[in-house]
């Protein structure tokens, strides 16, 4: 497989990458989609290098494709229990939307996993539901976060805490970036103890997210 670079664009090599993968397992778009808890539109334009997925997209989407995110991604290691912020070293998926910086680590029976999370101005990310739960807490600037059709606008020392299988997503709908800190049970990294590509899929047997064309 071939890992996309934070420089590099995911038309580049991501969407080749996730679509050679999927094909080996003989899995339609659609069967992808709904075991993440995405829509099939998004998938199309993800495979087409027409959009970039959130870092919890791509581990949900690297499970189903029963790989480790690390196969897509290359991402700091989760060996050290602290952080300074001069040390951290800002990583992405694809540069234009969103940028990441680990904080939390890794070690038996960790389930915590959380990053802070960069996301550029008029970024919208991909409606998701998934297993687990989320924390957002907004460090600096604000985001419209809409979960399951209702929207809240996020300012800065605003947080908000949710059951992830709730279709959920967020919008900088301002000219500045938002600077949130972003803590989760889902494994986003790929390095706890069971690997989540061991797993059947994100979301069990069935998917609540509606389907339909992906606009962002």
């Amino acid at each position: 497989m071939v890992k996309a670079k934070p420089q590099q664009s995911a038309s580049q090599t991501l969407g080749p990458a996730l679509r050679e993968r999927r094909k080996s397992l003989g899995l339609s778009m659609q069967a992808v989609a709904d075991a993440a808890g995405l829509s099939v539109g998004f998938i199309s334009q993800l495979e087409r290098g027409l959009t970039s997925p959130s870092l919890s997209s791509l581990a949900g989407i690297a499970e189903v494709l029963q790989t480790p995110i690390s196969d897509f991604l290359s991402q700091p290691s989760g060996d050290v229990d602290m952080t300074r912020q001069s040390d951290r070293v800002p990583y992405s998926v694809d540069a234009a939307g969103l940028s990441y910086e680990r904080i939390s680590s890794s070690f038996e029976g960790s389930q915590l996993t959380s990053v802070i999370v960069h996301e550029a101005p008029g970024h919208r990310g991909e409606p998701i539901s998934h297993r687990g739960e989320e924390l957002f807490f907004v460090l600096a600037g604000e985001v419209t976060v809409e979960i399951e059709g209702k929207q809240e606008i996020l300012r800065s020392g605003d947080s908000i805490h949710f059951d992830s299988t709730r279709v959920h997503s967020t919008w900088n709908h301002t000219d500045e970036t938002v600077s949130i800190l972003w803590c989760g049970t889902m494994d986003v990294f790929g390095d706890a103890p069971n690997p989540i590509h061991n797993s059947a899929s994100v979301n069990g047997a069935h998917s609540n997210h509606p389907k339909g064309e992906e606009t962002t």
